[in-house]
């Protein structure tokens, strides 16, 4: 939970912040007659041999997304969805709402840089947005009391908002700042270095920077960052990234100077992030590989000139994540013989495994990240998706929980070891992130920043029920909604699901869902197997060759609430992205008629190539490999491309992506579209949106944000056949 661990924390997002089988035999191609005038989607004689099986790929020529035929088919398929949206009378209602409820101050969690020993040298940073503003502020300030600064407003650097913060990292005497600026959402990032007095850039730039953060050297003279060799231009955004390699770049240098600190051209897949300890004296590498949540963990003594790299951890087998170290002993959470966590000690002079020293044991709850503050360790655990906060001291003795405001999501706890206090954020479904600090002597929380939204929390309810899967796992699920609700079968339902790379959903703040809500609708959220809810276990039960069992989980979901009268079919919508993507698609081709609308958004649809696209390599340690004939039989069975039937009424689809999406590559919403359009008989619309100077996610400015929300609410409205009368007007 240090603040530099965490802004280096961006490789694990490989996965996530959204976070990604076959056609029918070409004797079979067919394009069923529609109520809708879809666009051409030439088919072309693609036909490739998988263990035996063949496998045509009629829409290839998708996958280059800048060639003349795929910007026209582009164009044509955007032009048709607007139009569709443009005829819904309360799409403009829905934007005018959702505009209004966005317009509040939004903060970030402060952290503190600077001088320890000499207080009036340090300085606070935290992020906030007036409202609307497309990206959010960096301000910076010496006491809390003082009229804060800006230090860095990205809304300056683009006229539409589409060039965004993607990591910082302060040095350590709270001087200078290295920030990172992403462009129209792509993953690549160039790095520059501020002065934070004067708010002057440096005359530095490091590119091609992906997957990495920065971490400054404790002489202020540099910071080490990893990067990917100069890809070609024309398919930056599609090629894949392999030999990543870790650099030092020293001030006032050009990139081509920077020391290449580690490299490891023998495995083409590994990835580092690099780490300086709090005490500055040591350079910790976590390797990863793909989205594996296995690392390993190797270090280099910074006091030593030109000291080697020591392998500390070098077999995949476990999670390893620096928490602290007392000089040459280092305190790691890691999930070895723990599924769900637990806090050990290795000793460098004694790095053999039977030297090892168990501080904190594995609970019943699931332990996700630990921090040392006020020389206790800060340790977040999640009880059935809810966040519980407990100290314990250095010996592993707890010394108290943390009171949270309520049942909710709780992160932050940054700082270091000998701070007295700290900020979190909690929130909930129906409570706007607020901002606490924390006295860590005397355990009293008092708000910060508490922002005020237009509406009434007390008007909704949240509960968690548990409902069994088709194997009869039980599996945890939200439900919010208006108070008074009538379980009559006849309320619109969205229901959201990940189910994939250890990620956990937790409660969460959205005025897009409360708008949702405030027109009647169900918001549900069941936790998945594949998530990270229940710790290494739960996720490795939805993956790779179990991943079915996410789709069994998400579809007993559904038959659960309509069991249960909250919803029928026809008011049922299915909603996720990125891997989440991939759950609506598998889902929706597997039971149609069980959904009245699916809106997968920058989902992995092709199951077969999304290894040959940018970072999808790295996926296969959670999907599997096409290339592994036992694995591709899975793979096959699912992908949501390969599993369309001609002549199907498949629900009301809604398929979202974007043009310059590095993560999953937009390919993938383009040829299910393709498939969707030319398979699906029933008189639902099948529609994809397109945007334009966007990517996976990350970083989008508001105004698109709200725009996307506004359609996507109005589809709904349209294909559930939603009466929303004057409840949107009237909040």
């Amino acid at each position: 939970m240090k603040n530099r661990i965490i802004l280096m924390g961006v490789a694990l997002l490989l996965a996530f912040i959204w976070h990604s089988g076959g056609y029918p035999p070409m004797s079979q191609a067919m394009t069923i007659a529609q109520p809708f005038a879809y666009p051409n989607s030439a088919q072309v004689n693609q036909v490739d041999d998988y263990h035996g099986t063949q496998v045509a790929d009629h829409y290839r020529w998708l996958e280059n997304p800048d060639s003349p035929e795929s910007r026209a088919w582009i164009e044509a398929q955007n032009k048709l969805t607007m139009s569709f949206l443009a005829d819904i009378p309360a799409r403009d209602r829905l934007k005018e709402r959702l505009t209004k409820l966005w317009n509040y101050e939004k903060y970030g969690i402060p952290f503190k840089q600077g001088d320890q020993q000499n207080g009036s040298n340090q300085r606070y940073f935290y992020f906030k947005n007036d409202g609307l503003q497309n990206q959010s502020v960096l301000y910076t300030l010496k006491t809390l009391t003082d009229k804060p600064t800006v230090l860095l407003d990205p809304n300056t650097l683009s006229a539409d908002g589409t060039v965004a913060l993607g990591g910082l990292s302060v040095s350590e005497n709270g001087k200078l700042l290295a920030y990172g600026l992403s462009t129209s959402g792509s993953d690549w990032q160039t790095w520059k270095v501020r002065d934070v007095e004067t708010g002057k850039d440096l005359p530095d730039e490091i590119n091609w920077v992906k997957f990495s953060g920065a971490s400054w050297s404790h002489d202020h003279t540099g910071f080490f960052y990893s990067r990917y060799d100069e890809p070609n231009s024309k398919t930056q955004l599609e090629a894949v990234n392999y030999f990543q390699k870790l650099y030092y770049h020293r001030l006032g240098t050009a990139q081509s100077e920077d020391v290449l600190i580690y490299d490891r051209p023998d495995h083409k897949e590994w990835g580092f992030g690099g780490s300086v300890t709090e005490d500055g004296r040591y350079l910790l590498i976590s390797v990863w590989l793909g989205t594996d949540p296995r690392n390993l963990v190797f270090y280099k003594d910074l006091t030593v000139p030109n000291a080697p790299v020591v392998e500390l951890i070098n077999t995949f087998e476990a999670q390893y994540s620096l928490v602290d170290n007392d000089g040459s002993r280092f305190w790691f959470r890691t999930d070895l013989s723990a599924p769900r966590g637990r806090v050990i000690a290795i000793n460098l002079s004694n790095p053999a495994k039977d030297g090892w020293q168990e501080i904190i044991p594995e609970s019943a709850e699931t332990l996700k990240s630990v921090g040392l503050l006020n020389n206790q360790f800060v340790t977040s655990y999640l009880k059935d998706a809810r966040s519980q906060i407990r100290l314990y001291d250095l010996q592993g003795q707890l010394v108290r929980e943390v009171d949270l405001p309520g049942i909710g999501s709780a992160g932050g706890f940054g700082g270091k070891r000998h701070d007295t206090e700290t900020f979190y954020s909690f929130t909930s479904f129906t409570t706007p992130p607020t901002i606490y600090r924390y006295n860590m002597v005397t355990g009293e929380s008092t708000p910060f920043r508490q922002p005020t939204v237009d509406f009434k929390p007390q008007d909704y309810e949240t509960r968690q029920v548990f409902y069994p899967s088709k194997d009869g796992t039980p599996v945890p699920m939200f439900i919010v909604h208006k108070k008074g609700l009538k379980l009559d079968g006849s309320n619109p339902t969205y229901l959201y699901g990940y189910g994939g790379f250890g990620i956990s959903l937790t409660p969460s703040f959205s005025v897009s869902l409360l708008t949702w809500m405030e027109m009647g609708g169900v918001y549900a959220v069941p936790n998945l197997r594949g998530g990270g809810e229940y710790g290494e276990d739960w996720h490795q039960a939805g993956m790779k060759l179990k991943k079915q069992t996410v789709f069994d989980d998400f579809i007993a979901a559904a038959e659960w609430l309509i069991a249960n009268q909250y919803t029928s079919s026809p008011k049922l919508a299915i909603a996720g992205g990125s891997n989440g993507g991939l759950l609506v698609g598998a889902c929706m081709t597997q039971r149609p008629e069980l959904f009245g609308a699916a809106l997968p958004a920058v989902g992995v649809m092709d199951m077969l190539r999304f290894h040959k696209f940018t970072i999808g390599w790295a996926w296969i340690a959670e999907y599997g490999s096409p290339d592994n004939s036992e694995e591709f039989k899975v793979l096959y069975a699912y992908s949501p491309l390969h599993t369309l039937k001609p002549g199907t009424a498949y629900p009301a689809t809604l398929i979202t992506t974007a043009d310059h999406d590095d993560r999953v590559v937009p390919a993938h919403s383009f040829k299910f579209a393709a498939a969707l359009q030319a398979a699906h008989k029933g008189t639902a619309p099948v529609l994809i949106r397109i945007e334009t100077k966007a990517g996976h996610g990350a970083g989008k400015p508001t105004t698109k944000i709200i725009e996307e929300a506004s359609d996507r609410w109005a589809f709904l409205v349209k294909t559930l056949n939603m009466a929303i009368g004057d409840r949107l007007l009237s909040s």
